[in-house]
């Protein structure tokens, strides 16, 4: 675990965020504070391979969302692996991370926002159980957004 704002794990955000540019035309303009990804409310994440950083991901706790249902939940923030770590099974990895020490926080259903132009992760997640939900999130009215949930 690290600060979001740790040197490594700043430089894998600008590569996600340069890839949300590549692909939806901007770059992803989700609230966030540092705090965020801090125990107990969520925790950030980075994957090394060969000591090189490849992989993000984070979580933080959801309490504006109980009106779809999800009480104890943690949203999945800033899933990324860079082309050098891609097909090597980090992004699973990570995700089950994720979803692992956010149980242990006492998290009870992942949620997550993608989008209709990462079709990858929409397969990741889909395999690894996620089922759509209704839209919630900065982007829950734009035609592109996906919302996915799991039960843990």
């Amino acid at each position: 675990m690290l600060p979001i704002t740790h040197p490594d794990a700043a430089a894998l955000v600008e590569q996600v965020q340069l890839e949300y540019v590549a692909r939806y035309g901007s770059r992803d303009e989700t609230p966030l504070q540092p705090g965020y990804f801090e125990l107990p409310g969520g925790s950030f994440f980075v994957g090394y391979l060969d000591e090189v950083p490849v992989a993000t991901g984070a979580w933080r706790r959801r309490t504006d969302v109980e009106a779809l249902g999800y009480a104890a939940s943690a949203e999945i923030k800033r899933m990324y692996v860079a082309p050098a770590g891609r097909r090597r099974g980090l992004a699973r990895a990570m995700l089950a991370h994720l979803e692992l020490t956010a149980a242990a926080a006492g998290a009870e259903v992942m949620i997550l926002e993608t989008g209709a132009a990462q079709p990858e992760a929409l397969e990741l997640y889909a395999s690894a159980g996620y089922q759509p939900i209704p839209g919630f999130g900065y982007y829950r009215d734009s035609p592109l957004n996906r919302c996915l949930a799991r039960v843990l």
